[in-house]
């Protein structure tokens, strides 16, 4: 029987880190899920288990001989590359965009179109495969990734984070395909931030911290202990306060009664195909907003709209903080009200940079520093580097050193320094483990507590949504559109 075991195994992270997994065995059929906090090591354990890291110490016997690692990280990576095609010179001279389909991806080490249609029906995504790759939803990309692993029909396979940012359809639906491969006979290891996140299907569970595997044993005896240690963290959450503006007194202002949204029977096309249907909406003085809707409704590009970034915002009935688009503003009068993260400025956030730095340029509005930062700006940042748990060390460091989760925090971070009009926050608790996603939602009500700030937050977890929501805005499948309902959140 397959099986993988590591004895006093250490991995070495960097120059100062390692990872220490001193006991682990995993048997062919098994199913695990391995929890820890951000910057624990869960993806290194990851790498460790498929071979890609190599131990320094120790012992690591595995007669697994077809491993399979599948992260988010890979993810991203692959998406950025089918967009980075376009700037490149594999058009030709007719052709306006590229890329490859589902259908490639998926049979990108492994051809055989059979059992890729196979995989693709088994997953419900066969109507997908003839679709270009980077246009299809988070879900139906995580699904993609899934079969290309499966093609080479791995005796081990590794998922790392895959759950997150999926819709609770997308993950009920992924949960469920998953069970049905366990059941198949695949071993199965999951990396998770949340323990909320574990199949019912999990018969093992393994808690990191520090870099060290700390606990294994059966789902249920496990879980009761890591519940214990959740509470007793959030505890230390009371009483924080936030590092003030850079200049309290100059923040720009909006004329009383200015909505800092209104949008018009918005519609927002991409080749031939309707993202946005006629939408009206209007976020007004002091409201809260929640939108919620599946993976690939469009939730992101009316977000876009509202950043100014998007260029069919020009096109649009479209008022942003009292101006009209198009009425001779530029982008930076627009960004100089928003804070904002989403995963699209994740993957765009490559420039090398420190830590430190990336919280600064929050006050700029920018991705890198490209003017001189004041002594002040410099000592906020050194609060809001202490609030997340970095040391000066920690600070200095390389931006992309960090885990996902702890690249996550300090972009929240950075779309919070300039207390700004409008917190735009688009999937903001992806990565992060569930202390950090409590200490993200404190902040958040900090800021809203303080009266000018008004807040557009997306997630698919219910249970992340903070208590200032006043309004939901809904998008409803009807067929192939969406129609849109808005509603007020009686408390």
């Amino acid at each position: 029987m397959s099986s993988l075991q590591i004895s006093q195994g250490t991995f070495r992270l960097s120059d100062t880190r390692v990872l220490n997994l001193q006991n682990l065995q995993i048997n062919a059929g098994e199913s695990w899920a391995f929890v820890g906090a951000n910057g624990s090591g869960k993806s290194s354990l990851a790498r460790a288990l498929s071979g890609e890291l190599a131990p320094l110490t120790g012992t690591v016997n595995s007669r697994f001989h077809h491993p399979a690692r599948i992260s988010f990280e890979q993810l991203q990576k692959l998406v950025s590359d089918e967009w980075q095609r376009n700037n490149t010179d594999l058009l030709s001279a007719d052709e306006d965009d590229t890329g490859r389909t589902a259908a490639q991806i998926i049979q990108e080490d492994v051809q055989d179109a059979q059992r890729c249609a196979r995989l693709a029906e088994q997953f419900d995504i066969g109507y997908l495969l003839e679709r270009r790759f980077k246009y299809l939803s988070t879900g139906e990309t995580r699904k993609t990734l899934l079969c290309r692993a499966l093609m080479a029909q791995p005796d081990l396979l590794i998922l790392d984070e895959p759950f997150d940012g999926l819709d609770v359809a997308s993950r009920a639906s992924l949960a469920t395909l998953l069970g049905e491969l366990h059941q198949q006979g695949y071993t199965l290891v999951m990396v998770l931030n949340r323990f909320d996140d574990i199949p019912d299907f999990t018969q093992h569970v393994g808690v990191l911290a520090e870099c060290t595997l700390t606990h294994t044993g059966e789902r249920q005896a496990i879980l009761a202990e890591a519940l214990v240690a959740q509470l007793a963290h959030s505890e230390k959450l009371a009483g924080i306060a936030l590092p003030e503006a850079d200049e309290p007194d100059a923040l720009p202002q909006l004329a009383a009664g200015t909505s800092p949204v209104v949008l018009k029977q918005g519609i927002v096309s991409w080749n031939d195909k309707r993202i946005l249907h006629g939408i009206d909406w209007e976020v007004k003085p002091g409201e809260h907003w929640q939108i919620v809707g599946p993976n690939g409704a469009g939730k992101s590009t009316l977000l876009s709209l509202v950043t100014g970034d998007h260029p069919q915002g020009y096109s649009n009935d479209l008022t942003l903080f009292g101006r009209r688009r198009g009425s001779g503003e530029t982008i930076w009068d627009i960004k100089q009200h928003i804070g904002y993260v989403s995963s699209s400025l994740h993957l765009e956030y490559r420039v090398s940079t420190s830590v430190r730095n990336v919280i600064i340029s929050g006050y700029f509005d920018s991705i890198g520093i490209y003017q001189a930062v004041s002594d002040r700006q410099k000592m906020l940042a050194q609060r809001w580097l202490s609030l997340l748990g970095f040391d000066a060390a920690s600070a200095d460091a390389p931006f992309q050193s960090l885990s996902w989760g702890q690249q996550r925090l300090v972009l929240i971070a950075r779309a919070l320094v300039k207390h700004p009009t409008l917190l735009i926050l688009d999937e903001p608790l992806q990565g992060l483990d569930p202390i950090n996603r409590q200490l993200v939602r404190r902040f958040v009500d900090i800021l809203i507590g303080e009266g000018r700030t008004q807040l557009l937050f997306v997630s698919h977890h219910a249970e992340d949504a903070p208590d200032c929501i006043t309004d939901r805005l809904s998008f409803i499948p009807a067929g192939e559109i969406y129609h849109y309902q808005l509603e007020k959140i009686i408390r």
